[in-house]
């Protein structure tokens, strides 16, 4: 700033020195100049103004971001194109934490006749009549964690409060039915069609969806409590739904079929979380006050934040979206974290896990149908879809000659998240001396001292009392699969040679390590499978130095016994070997 203030003054000084040298045709040039040197500090100032807005962390209603005056990326595009799309019934689905809560209390206002809270927002030119209609807006979040009973009188509790809002009385011991006497009440009172919003509609139901009897009677309640939305279809102007899972997979809008699901339609796949195109010019104040904080230029910034919290997809043909929870959580507290995951991890994707008995590295590298994404929770037969929904994975790719999509994780902050809330299931409960661990390892491997970071395994794995089901292979596969993933490196399982299967694959930025392990045998034994069927062939045009790591573990101890160690620089087909 200071250096453009001094370019103005010196701007300002040499018109007068053409004017002492008779240079009047140089004045206009200088003066052009100036206007343009004083439009850049205006135009940085207001940005670095722009900057100091504080962000809406946890904040969920609209009409308190705008009066407080934080930080809002514009949806209200998205807004005003669902409300005239001719329709009158949507449904969408996003991932915990993206933004749904907000949206729906946008739609709130802009339907409430709210034209001063949209001043400077894309909708202000959009609509003309700013119609005030009465809005019903129900949150399911508070609906988590109950039995039939108390569910029956939670859904009471919140149609009592929105009766009393408009001043209306009904005693009415059946939801479904109070819910429908609402309706038509206000349609005849107010003289308007009614406008619903039901917000995260499923909470109830996720933490029973592992269970059969229990899903059946909550689901059971809900369908009943929802089938008033088709029913006064005549006195609705507009219907909104959130949540995480599809409707069909709860089997709760079996009836209400006129429902359109908008939630893999390309013109709405940038409604929830925040796109790289608004990151880059709606927050590119934000990006630039955050790269100062972390020590970084903006380029180095921007590619920070899309390692870690960007990659999602919600379309065959979708902008790149980060999560708006942890993006905003990183501008406030000026650096990168794994602030999704430090929300919550949700008790019913493990258990979801265990029954479908997903491993780890089954988690993401597949592709599906789209009509996997809508498989009914009673017939799912993989947690796909669950697992897509959810955010643990999003879409990579479609191919519209197959039409399959690609699956995989989105982020750094998803990988290492997910692989950490899973850590306790291989490595025991243990998770604070566990974490230091494999930090301590991490630091190991980028020395490329694979021996430490294997001697820190054993040590701790030794700490740890005994877990079930560890007499099988398969399980300390998994378990070097998950604490690898955690240490921010390429890693993979079962990766196909032309001889065999190489049981893990390690990339660091200098090295490639071919894991075998073994049961009860020996690191000898290991070594000879990795030279006999020639692992390291597959991996010749790597460009990295490839080190061969023989491994053995003791199902009596449940630890590491032994290991051997062994690089192996390929260079033009020239062989180098150099114990380790």
């Amino acid at each position: 700033m200071e250096a453009r203030l001094y370019l103005v003054w010196l701007a300002c000084r040499l018109p007068i020195a053409c004017c002492r040298r008779n240079m009047y045709k140089k004045v206009w040039d200088f003066r052009k100049i100036i206007v343009l040197l004083c439009q850049s500090i205006i135009k940085q100032a207001n940005s670095k103004m722009a900057a100091l807005k504080l962000y809406p962390v946890g904040i969920q209603t609209f009409s308190e971001i705008i009066n407080r005056d934080l930080r809002y990326v514009d949806k209200t595009e998205y807004i005003y194109r669902m409300a005239h799309s001719g329709g009158k019934h949507f449904f969408l689905s996003r991932p915990r934490r993206f933004g749904k809560s907000l949206l729906a209390s946008t739609f709130q206002s802009y339907f409430e006749g709210k034209k001063e809270l949209f001043k400077g927002l894309a909708i202000e030119k959009l609509e003309k009549e700013w119609t005030e209609y009465p809005v019903l807006h129900f949150s399911m979040a508070g609906g988590k964690h109950m039995e039939k009973e108390q569910l029956q009188r939670y859904l009471l509790y919140i149609l009592k409060m929105n009766e009393e809002r408009f001043g209306i009385e009904n005693d009415a011991i059946d939801p479904n039915i109070r819910l429908s006497s609402l309706i038509q009440t206000l349609y005849k009172k107010m003289g308007k069609q009614v406008v619903v919003l039901i917000d995260e509609y499923n909470a109830p139901l996720l933490d029973v969806v592992h269970k059969e009897a229990e899903l059946k009677e909550l689901r059971d309640m809900m369908r009943n409590f929802y089938s008033p939305l088709k029913d006064c279809e005549p006195y609705l102007r507009f219907v909104f739904l959130t949540g995480i899972t599809k409707f069909s997979q709860m089997s709760i809008f079996s009836e209400l079929n006129n429902i359109t699901n908008v939630s893999m339609l390309p013109q709405y796949a940038g409604i929830c979380g925040i796109t790289m195109e608004e990151l880059e010019t709606e927050m590119s104040a934000d990006v630039d006050a955050l790269g100062e904080k972390l020590g970084k230029t903006r380029e180095e910034t921007l590619a920070a934040l899309r390692e870690y919290y960007d990659g999602y997809h919600f379309a065959d043909v979708s902008p790149d979206i980060f999560n708006p929870f942890s993006l905003l959580n990183a501008m406030t507290n000026g650096n990168l974290d794994y602030y999704w995951f430090a929300s919550g991890t949700p008790t019913y994707l493990i258990n979801m896990l265990n029954k479908f008995q997903v491993m780890p590295s089954e988690i993401g590298g597949s592709e599906a149908d789209k009509s996997e994404f809508d498989a009914p929770t009673e017939k799912m037969t993989t947690i796909m879809p669950l697992l897509y929904q959810s955010g643990y994975i999003t879409i990579k790719g479609y191919d519209p000659e197959t039409e399959l999509y690609l699956l995989d994780i989105p982020n750094k902050e998803i990988r290492v998240g997910l692989y950490r809330c899973l850590l306790p299931y291989y490595i025991g409960m243990n998770t604070v001396k566990g974490t230091t661990t494999i930090a301590k390892m991490s630091a190991a491997i980028r020395h490329n001292d694979i021996d430490k970071a294997l001697e820190m395994l054993q040590t701790y794995l030794g700490t740890i009392p005994y877990c079930d089901n560890t007499d099988y292979e398969g399980h300390y596969q998994q378990m070097m699969y998950v604490i690898f993933s955690i240490l921010d490196n390429y890693v993979d399982v079962e990766v196909r040679t032309l001889k065999g299967r190489v049981d893990m694959v390690l990339r660091t930025a200098t090295h490639l390590y071919l894991f075998e392990l073994k049961l009860n045998q020996s690191s000898d034994v290991a070594m000879r499978q990795i030279d006999l069927k020639e692992y390291p062939k597959r991996f010749a045009l790597c460009g990295l130095p490839i080190v061969k790591i023989g491994i053995n573990f003791d199902v009596a101890t449940h630890n590491i016994t032994d290991w051997k160690i062994e690089e192996k620089v390929i260079i033009n087909d020239i062989t180098h070997k150099e114990g380790v």
